[in-house]
């Protein structure tokens, strides 16, 4: 039997905007209760309102930068007790910065991926382990990309994060090897997000050339293989799930029309 989400407790990071917030939505309509973490608390206060009212779900908000390790500790360690018992954690919070060949490159914008999209990941991750761990059940689910898989010109830093993320997944998998939990990533192409915004500094013409001639994927469409995963049955896991739009074939090849 699939495994219901009702009730059940999903953490996600990055859940302001993109695909976290796609997430939310997602596992609200499952009945699942929330945990929002995001640097923009305002944003996630708004979300909250909105999905309990909509779906009569509980969502506990939190400003968080995965970053920040003591802030991450001291966030999961002050859980009441209805809401430490995670059932499923979705590391989405993640980012790119620049374009730029790798001599270069600014060493600034290499140490902010790094410190997100991996020691982020393994921050958040520690600290929610142990109860699953202890507790016997949970699921992590990473979001990942197709550049933990493939890398692309100019893309070095970034690409190294994924495919760090990728490795940390896999091998989190052995660690976990003889428990019920389950360790699953998503990893996609294309995707209409703030992502484009966010790795040229707000350029919204050059941001917009990364989507232009084809219909990429949208958020809903990776929140909803984020909860695939999470309601399979319990003596399923789904190790990896590689998604782009039918217009890309690789991370660097992509059919456009009208370009």
């Amino acid at each position: 039997m699939p495994f219901s989400l009702n009730s059940k407790i999903a953490c996600i990071t990055g859940a302001s905007s993109g695909i976290g917030l796609a997430c939310a939505h997602a596992f609200a309509e499952q009945g699942a209760n929330l945990i929002l973490l995001a640097r923009r608390k305002s944003r996630l206060d708004k979300l909250a309102e909105e999905l309990s009212s909509e779906h009569g779900v509980k969502v506990l908000t939190g400003e968080l930068d995965v970053r920040d390790q003591p802030a991450v500790e001291l966030f999961f360690s002050s859980l009441e007790t209805g809401w430490s018992a995670i059932d499923v954690l979705v590391n989405n919070a993640g980012l790119s910065r620049g374009l730029k060949k790798l001599h270069e490159g600014s060493v600034q914008d290499w140490e902010e991926m790094i410190d997100t999209n991996v020691k982020g990941l393994l921050y958040v991750t520690r600290a929610t382990l142990p109860g699953m761990v202890a507790r016997n059940s949970g699921h992590i689910i990473n979001l990942g990309s197709i550049a933990g898989h493939q890398t692309y010109p100019a893309g070095n830093v970034y690409c190294a994060t994924k495919f760090a993320a990728t490795a940390i997944t896999r091998s989190l998998r052995m660690d976990l090897h003889g428990t019920p939990i389950r360790v699953s990533t998503v990893d996609p192409g294309l995707v209409e997000t703030e992502f484009s915004q966010v790795r040229f500094r707000g350029d919204t013409a050059r941001a917009a050339k990364t989507y232009a001639g084809l219909r990429p994927l949208s958020p809903a469409d990776v929140a909803d293989a984020v909860v695939f995963c999470a309601s399979r049955p319990v003596h399923v896991n789904i190790g990896e799930i590689i998604m782009t739009c039918t217009d890309q074939a690789t991370v660097s090849m992509v059919h456009r029309t009208g370009v």
